[in-house]
């Protein structure tokens, strides 16, 4: 990890690639590095650390505990759902993560965060959106788990491929840490799978306190880093960036949605793909970007997540209203809302018919 994060630095502070017009980590960013390395201290660099590891082993354990072997096998075995499911998760939202950042012209570090984030997996905020919503949980959670499992080997892959489109850039992303780091991620997450298989009992329980715990976890980050970083916070909320997180999940919902009904799901269905697609697991884009690159190189950035996270939130609170005036406002009688038919429900009446 060590080697990765020093290998970053020289990278970034090679004076050839500072000569180097194409590489946009400017004066600005720069200046904001530094000021960040200068105002907090390690015991609050260690701190924020230590809170950001302790918020994603609690969202992965509780994540773990809301995935049923007898689900995921049911749709691995008819995998349309997840298949569409994840094309939209590991499709749209890089590709929009990469647009974006050509559009804005980020300079390259903020870009690499900005397609980390969008090449992250589902979290498990997204399970609790599609509910809300009505959505079809046993496809929510089994896409969650999945895109979770796929993300060992999807993140890396994208994040290389679309660093390629990015001058000097193509080195400076840590692989081997963020590997590390996922493999890290995913065992909290097999610890609640087994507690689910074998304790089911404690399952619910662990759940909704992880949850409580994680989104306190989230706070108490973001007002420490916003006490030891100071102005230089001004950086995460800076224009570009905000609109950025704007964006990207309200893209992630609309592609989401549209994608599923080119490929015929149900009107549930397609709700629950919308809100897994466009909500990421910022925890762990937290979590990797801080500990894959070093306070000097990556300065406030590891932030942006929160950012993602405020947007991801209210503009699903908005869909999330409209549906249910929608739902309150449409007569019983002409409904056009089905619920989810499961593989087993489906062969019922046909069993049942013969």
């Amino acid at each position: 990890m060590e080697g990765a994060t020093d290998y970053a630095a020289n990278l970034f502070s090679d004076p050839d690639l500072g000569q180097n017009d194409s590489l946009s980590f400017n004066t600005t960013a720069a200046n904001t590095s530094s000021v960040y390395t200068a105002i907090i201290s390690p015991v609050m660099d260690k701190t924020i650390n230590i809170l950001l590891i302790i918020a994603v082993f609690i969202t992965m354990v509780s994540l773990g505990c809301t995935m049923e072997v007898s689900k995921i096998k049911r749709h691995i075995v008819k995998p349309k759902g997840v298949a569409i499911a994840v094309l939209a998760q590991y499709g749209v939202m890089p590709l929009t993560a990469f647009c974006l950042a050509k559009v804005f012209q980020l300079a390259e570090m903020t870009a690499v965060v900005v397609l980390i984030c969008g090449c992250c997996p589902g979290g498990s905020l997204s399970n609790l959106l599609a509910l809300a919503l009505q959505g079809d949980m046993n496809l929510s959670i089994v896409m969650t788990s999945c895109s979770t499992v796929l993300a060992l080997g999807m993140m890396p892959l994208l994040l290389y491929l679309y660093c390629q489109g990015f001058s000097n850039l193509q080195n400076a992303v840590p692989y081997v840490d963020i590997i590390i780091s996922l493999i890290m991620i995913i065992i909290p997450c097999g610890v609640g799978v087994l507690i689910n298989c074998y304790r089911p009992q404690f399952a619910k329980t662990i759940t909704k306190v992880g949850l409580t715990m994680m989104m306190l976890a989230v706070v108490a980050i973001g007002v420490i880093a916003s006490i030891a970083i100071g102005g230089s916070i001004l950086t995460v909320l800076s224009p570009p960036l905000m609109a950025i997180g704007a964006l990207m999940p309200f893209i992630g919902y609309t592609l989401g949605y549209i994608v599923s009904s080119l490929f015929r799901l149900n009107q549930s269905e397609r709700r629950t793909v919308a809100m897994e697609t466009g909500c990421q697991n910022i925890q762990l884009c937290s979590t990797i970007v801080k500990m894959a690159f070093p306070p000097e190189v990556v300065g406030p950035l590891f932030l942006f997540p929160m950012v993602y996270l405020s947007f991801q939130l209210a503009e699903a609170a908005v869909l999330i209203v409209l549906f249910r005036c929608h739902r309150r406002l449409t007569p019983k009688g002409k409904e056009t809302y089905q619920p989810a038919t499961t593989e087993d429900n489906l062969k019922e009446p046909s069993e049942a018919t013969v």
